[in-house]
């Protein structure tokens, strides 16, 4: 395989939001003038053909970024969506990057329309004007009585018209406008709209579009075996038995262990298999999961480090009328995309090439030029569509991508060396979201009033020892551990938040949407228990504690409309509710269960209410909101990664459920009305899935889930 070199000219312009936009106006190469050779940083590309191609700078992994951006480009360029095309943008942070991580190219923490919508806009815009202003020069009529709709310019005085390809050529040659208007929300024609996604027929029709769909000429394949537990090294390798499998090429000790070469996936998986490897665990973590959870729940017995403390809390809890009291658990938990991780790396000498779904691009190149010792501009990397990542795409470390080009440097050849890994891996290898351990106390007056919130959490810090830890850890208070806690919405006048960051071998990472997943379980849960205590309605008593918060009150509202919460649920069904804000988004979901006569439970549907501001593509919104549901609903059934003497449990599908299609409740989706600017939905639908779930438990059995994942099947009437 390669790179289809196109030839195009650039224009190069700067819009009004502090970052350089690149927009090229593609060009067929001709005897008298020749084009210039591609150069990787446009937004917006127009070709003769009429097609025009958005150059996505954010990692595609199901989630339907491509469509959103191009629908932003397609709304200011008054396009026709049938021209549009997406292409994901080459690894380069100085044009790419993301506009809230600073000079990083990178998707997470659902930013990406968020920081796209203004930029992508202004660069179909400026692209208007240009073609607007070819057309005008090429008809000889002034521009401002052209209009442009559906991909046609249009002149109604002269009668002429023409497609955008028509005029590319001379939009090139054309001075750049600073700046040009964007449309007013009133005459939006797609944003706010359902279009079919871009990438939709290359998924049903199989086209190579992801990382292990690539095959290049002299490829040689790469497993990988990692030590049993965490922080173990390899010390010695016994190769012997895989030499009868045909394919197989060599096994090399690495830093991460030991890699298996071979001419294809099969060898080198049926090789891995007999290669023996002799372990040094002298540093490896030996604790298991009973070990570690005893140990957090004497750290939450304890004071910890303060992340938020208003009021008098030990005063307020001391003169409260009631108290309720609880300690959770929760466990480490895989990601488990459906595409194991893999890339592949090809070093020529002089520099190096990577394919992978990346998410941190920017990272991914810092770490694979160190492991080659090259500056970070010598690595090259084309963005795949993934399948699937729920942030595990985005290590800090760039793990897996380190892994596959510290495997390409091992093997010493020019090859491409393509890294694959198995399920197994997948789930043994790391990373996770954390194990955690809260404990709560709250408080409540004589009119049943909340007056005071303690809460303490341990748990190891995603960011501690990785590049973000100096923005986003302060005085010891990693915000991904807090979160949902310390900007907790309701109206308590004291409350005090703590954190103990524990030391643990084990790797973790943000899983979808990070520190919110434990803490919007343990404060909705809590509010319910409260509720309950003070005699009210679980919707009412959030209401009144959120008088101050229009947004979180509004979805709370919509969805207990929606959900009929007014109404009594159908026999044997029992409702919970919760709400919560990450990433500047407002979820609020209604969950209904039955009861079995036999004992167990099945969440039956789920009503979803979401203020993600100005909604680009309704339906892709309601998409992530179902997504999100599902991902929340089937992690906190049934999953969890547990340690036995520090090593891993769980090894595929069958130890680690996903979400069956039987488990999948009814899920409506009700997005609310608003001018305030988009925010990210790839996230928000999964922190209030469980504790709504847990909530409707609590109703139907007076039982308090403190540990996930929640076991439906083994709960039965109190």
């Amino acid at each position: 395989m390669t790179i289809q070199q196109s030839r195009r000219t650039f224009i190069k312009i700067a819009a009004g939001t502090g970052v350089g936009l690149i927009i090229g106006v593609e060009l067929r190469p001709t005897p008298a003038r020749a084009a210039t050779p591609f150069a990787p940083n446009p937004f917006v590309r127009i070709a003769p053909d009429n097609t025009v191609t958005v150059l996505v700078k954010h990692l595609d992994k199901g989630q339907g970024i491509a469509t959103g951006l191009s629908t932003l480009v397609a709304e200011e360029l008054d396009a026709d969506w049938r021209q549009m095309r997406a292409e994901f943008a080459p690894a380069d942070a100085s044009k790419y990057n993301n506009l809230l991580f600073g000079q990083v190219q990178g998707t997470g923490g659902s930013t990406s329309i968020a920081n796209s919508f203004t930029q992508y806009r202004k660069a179909g815009a400026i692209a208007r004007a240009m073609l607007t202003a070819a057309a005008a020069a090429s008809w000889g009529v002034p521009a401002a009585e052209i209009v442009v709709a559906a991909g046609v310019l249009l002149s109604h005085k002269s009668g002429r018209s023409g497609a955008f390809g028509e005029f590319a050529e001379r939009a090139a040659a054309l001075d750049v406008p600073k700046d040009a208007p964007l449309k007013d929300a009133a005459d939006f024609v797609f944003i706010g709209k359902s279009f079919k996604r871009l990438d939709t027929e290359a998924k049903i029709t199989g086209a190579p579009i992801f990382t292990q769909d690539i095959h290049l000429d002299g490829m040689v394949t790469a497993a990988i075996i990692h030590p049993p537990r965490f922080g173990g090294v390899a010390a010695k390798v016994d190769a012997s038995a895989a030499q009868s499998v045909k394919g197989f090429l060599d096994a090399k000790i690495v830093p991460q262990g030991v890699v298996v070469y071979a001419t294809g996936t099969w060898p080198a998986f049926k090789a891995k298999g007999l290669v023996k490897v002799e372990w040094d665990e002298a540093k490896a973590e030996k604790r298991g999961t009973p070990e570690l959870i005893a140990e957090y729940r004497k750290l939450v017995a304890t004071p910890g480090l303060v992340a938020r403390n208003e009021g008098d809390v030990d005063a307020a809890l001391a003169g409260a009328a009631q108290t309720v009291e609880a300690e959770f658990a929760f466990p480490y938990l895989a990601h488990a995309a459906m595409e194991p991780m893999n890339a592949v790396v090809q070093f020529d000498g002089d520099k190096v090439k990577i394919w992978t779904g990346s998410q941190l691009q920017t990272v991914d190149q810092v770490v694979a030029g160190a492991i080659f010792g090259m500056a970070p501009a010598k690595v090259e990397i084309e963005t795949r569509y993934a399948g699937g990542s729920f942030g595990r795409r985005a290590a800090p470390t760039s793990d897996y991508v380190a892994e596959a080009a510290t495997a390409a440097k091992a093997w010493g050849k020019p090859d491409p060396v393509k890294l694959v890994w198995q399920r197994e891996d997948d789930m043994k290898a790391g990373y996770y979201r954390p194990l955690y351990v809260h404990h709560v106390v709250a408080g409540l007056d004589a009119g049943g009033n909340l007056v005071a919130w303690r809460h303490r959490i341990a748990g190891q810090s995603i960011l501690a020892g990785t590049p973000f830890e100096k923005a986003l850890v302060k005085d010891g208070v990693d915000d991904t551990s807090v979160e949902g806690v310390v900007d907790m919405p309701y109206a308590v006048a004291n409350l005090r938040a703590e954190l103990h960051s524990t030391k643990v071998g084990v790797p973790v990472l943000w899983w979808r949407s990070v520190g919110h997943t434990h803490t919007a379980y343990v404060v909705e849960t809590m509010i319910d228990q409260l509720a309950a205590k003070a005699g009210k309605d679980p919707v009412e008593f959030r209401l009144a504690l959120l008088k101050d918060k229009p947004r979180h009150a509004g979805v709370l509202k919509l969805a207990a409309e929606k959900a009929g919460w007014s109404s009594p649920p159908p026999p044997e069904t029992f409702r919970g509710v919760a709400v919560h804000e990450s990433f500047r988004t407002y979820v609020a979901e209604v969950a209904e269960i039955s009861l079995a006569k036999s004992g167990g439970a099945k969440v039956e549907r789920v009503v979803c209410a979401v203020d993600c501001g100005v909604a680009v593509n309704p339906d892709v919104i309601r998409a992530q909101m179902e997504g999100g549901i599902g991902f929340g609903v089937g992690a906190a059934l049934h999953d969890a990664i547990t340690l036995t003497g520090g090593a891993v449990d769980q090894a595929n599908f069958d130890s680690y459920l996903p979400l069956r299609m039987s488990d999948m409740p009814k899920v409506e989706v009700h997005i609310a009305a608003s001018a305030e600017a988009p925010t990210g939905v790839g996230e928000p639908g999964v922190p209030p899935a469980a504790p709504a779930v847990a909530n409707a438990v609590f109703k139907a059995t007076g039982k308090r889930i403190l540990e996930l994942p929640l076991r439906l099947d083994e709960i039965g009437r109190a």
